[in-house]
């Protein structure tokens, strides 16, 4: 069974930096693509960025040049490193195994931008 657990969340104010962990268990990390998704209060979960088995990346436009997806094949765990937040940002922010409508999906970890 896929098990992911995110981490790193946290409250930061706007222009500084954040870098949430996905710890997967269950399966190899590397074997699939995985992606990170946010949902904000009132709104529809969204997809933020991919990384695929090969490590090609994909970002939203809200987010290219601030956010970097990596994967740590030793840790079997991915990232979102966040750079120059701003309050837009503010959100639950998920992992998920898989990069098709099915997959595993972790608990998610709150980020909140504020100043």
């Amino acid at each position: 069974q896929v098990q992911l657990v995110e981490s790193g969340g946290g409250l930061v104010q706007p222009g500084e930096s954040l870098r949430l962990s996905c710890a997967v268990s269950g399966t190899i990390v590397s074997a699939n693509g995985m992606g990170w998704h946010r949902q904000a209060p009132g709104k529809e979960r969204e997809l933020v960025a991919t990384i695929t088995r090969d490590r090609f990346t994909n970002y939203a436009d809200f987010v290219k040049g601030r956010f970097t997806i990596s994967r740590d094949n030793a840790k079997n765990t991915v990232y979102l490193q966040m750079n120059s937040l701003k309050p837009e940002d503010t959100a639950v922010y998920y992992c998920k195994y898989g990069l098709g409508p099915r997959g595993s999906w972790g608990q998610g970890t709150q980020v909140t931008v504020s100043s």
